[in-house]
């Protein structure tokens, strides 16, 4: 799912941790959602690496990670309400949290507003 993740941190002294999930477009674009794959605590991962996965009805999905790190949690919510992440996939229904470890990988991230005229380009 390159693209179609997003990494959102708290204004704290190092920005960490971010927390990951999907994008509302991708959540529409798999359809209702029915096993989410959570990482395990301590997994290490680099920018674009699997921190998860997302199935649905229509397709199987890694979720890549934007920035590198640590997971400090999974989302432990999704374990028994996959679907959950159909209704709140860029609030809530975070994938996981990961302790950043280089936050200048931060400055090539599209925000919100780039990413959503990015999304509007190509539709």
């Amino acid at each position: 799912m390159s693209g179609l993740s997003w990494a959102r941190m708290a204004r704290q002294a190092n920005f960490s941790p971010a927390k990951i999930g999907i994008t509302e477009y991708a959540a529409k674009s798999l359809g209702d959602v029915v096993f989410v794959e959570l990482p395990d605590a301590d997994l290490e991962v680099s920018a674009g690496e699997a921190v998860g996965a997302v199935e649905s009805v229509k397709s199987a999905s890694d979720v890549l990670s934007p920035v590198s790190g640590k997971v400090v949690q999974g989302n432990s919510v999704l374990e028994d309400n996959a679907k959950f992440i159909n209704q709140s996939p860029e609030g809530d229904a975070w994938i996981a949290k990961i302790e950043v470890s280089d936050v200048a990988e931060l400055d090539g991230l599209l925000d919100e507003a780039a990413y959503k005229a990015s999304i509007d380009a190509d539709h």
